[in-house]
């Protein structure tokens, strides 16, 4: 199944066109590390991968 992942970190590797993320799987973790987060502030993207 195809989901349709939006991101507008344009320096990201994974950004495409049309603030798309490309990459095969997503991780995102809570603060510090942990399993729960109260606000998607407190949320962060593991994949992001700096685009040279």
């Amino acid at each position: 199944m195809k989901l349709d992942v939006k991101c507008n970190v344009k320096n990201c590797k994974y950004w495409a066109d049309g603030d798309q993320c490309v990459a095969d799987s997503i991780y995102v973790i809570g603060p510090h590390g942990s399993r729960k987060a109260d606000t998607v502030e407190e949320t962060a993207c593991k994949t992001f991968e700096h685009r040279e």
